[in-house]
């Protein structure tokens, strides 16, 4: 089995999020999916299975597999654009959230992807005592998205993972208005055994639109401000998010 390791959502090595991406000729056991997951320790292992004209693409966690990740849907389609459909404009994934089109624009790979249709809920306390800081609005679908006053509050924030993974949602993203980009982010999943995600595609489905309506916009630049960190360029139409971004190869082998 062939398997890549890209940065993905950055065109420097060594920043952006990695995912490790294997492609192979048929599925093997979930099991040992899972196990290869945990081998790798990144936020995302993708494993993708050509099946007619389109890809089947699965995202595995080191705990446990996820319905649907942006950044290791960026660092696949790099490699398949790289090395194995190298006159493609387009490639089409099958995944548990139906059907995901990626385009190539020269270096850039613009994503489409389902927005999230996040419902307001309560400020709690328990939500300020988990991140340490002061929360102004609370949006959740899969994952929980809290808006904080400013970005040196995202940057500055040092989260308690144990209380993290008892709130409400999937993963936990904080956002704040910036000044040099139109928003900044950070992404936590404790529940995932992962306790932060460098930069996170499928968060910007609900970032998106939030920044979107509010600053009145139908495109972004979105900085996530991990220690890796990465630029997403995002924009949305109707129920549907575009999220862009860069990658870069780090290797290329074999397992198995």
């Amino acid at each position: 089995m062939k398997q890549y390791i890209a940065d993905a959502f950055t065109d420097t090595l060594f920043k952006g999020n990695q995912a490790a991406v294997c492609v192979m000729d048929e599925w093997i056991p979930d099991g040992l999916m899972q196990n290869i997951a945990k081998e790798n320790r990144f936020s995302e292992t993708a494993f993708t299975v050509k099946e007619g004209n389109t890809y089947h693409l699965r995202w595995f966690t080191p705990g446990g597999e996820i319905d649907f990740c942006g950044h290791a849907t960026l660092g696949t389609s790099f490699v398949l654009f790289t090395f194995y459909e190298k006159n493609a404009e387009e490639i089409k994934f099958t995944t548990q959230v139906g059907t995901l089109a990626v385009r190539r624009e020269g270096g850039t790979f613009v994503m489409d992807f389902p927005a999230y249709h996040c419902r307001p809920i309560p400020v709690t306390q328990a939500m300020k005592d988990a991140i340490g800081a002061e929360v102004l609005e609370a949006y959740l679908d899969r994952d929980l998205l809290l808006v904080l006053k400013d970005e040196e509050t995202v940057i500055d924030l040092r989260p308690d993972q144990r209380k993290m993974g008892e709130l409400d949602g999937l993963l936990v993203a904080v956002t704040a208005k910036g000044s040099e980009y139109d928003c900044v982010s950070r992404v936590f999943a404790p529940k995932l055994a992962v306790e932060e995600d460098p930069v996170t595609g499928s968060a910007h489905c609900m970032i998106t639109p939030y920044w979107c309506e509010k600053l009145g916009k139908d495109h972004l630049t979105c900085y996530q401000a991990s220690e890796r960190s990465g630029l997403l360029y995002t924009g949305i139409s109707g129920d549907r998010v575009t999220v862009a971004g860069k990658a870069v190869l780090y290797s290329e082998g074999n397992i198995l």
